[in-house]
């Protein structure tokens, strides 16, 4: 028979440790830091984002390559680059007509290999 409330999480203690809560609220960052924090996670949770990040981490590619690749109409593709773009994940690259997309910087590479990496753990 399983413990009900076995995995809850609570406190026993009826004592703030204020200390603890001071040191941590001292390092705390705004407010508006973490609510921009947390819009730039939530543009993760789609996986036809995640999958345009995977093939730019991979190689810059322009709308028409990553529509074929990943089984997606253009406008498709178009609109979630949009979203991509809005929050700073990827950059374009004009040449000629041809746009092409990179994932923006380094950060971006090393964020997306970290989730990996804990994925697979």
């Amino acid at each position: 028979m399983s413990n009900p409330g076995k995995d809850q999480v609570q406190c026993d203690c009826n004592v703030i440790h204020e200390e603890v809560v001071k040191r941590v609220r001292a390092k705390m960052p705004e407010e508006e830091t973490l609510y921009d924090l947390a819009e730039f996670f939530k543009v993760f949770g789609d996986s036809s984002r995640i999958k345009i990040i995977w093939a730019l981490f991979e190689e810059e590619m322009c709308v028409c390559d990553i529509a074929y690749l990943l089984n997606m109409t253009q406008s498709a593709v178009s609109h979630q680059l949009r979203v991509l773009k809005q929050a700073r994940l990827v950059k374009p690259r004009r040449e000629g007509k041809n746009m092409f997309y990179s994932l923006d910087d380094e950060h971006i590479a090393a964020i997306f290999k970290e989730g990996l990496n804990h994925i697979a753990e």
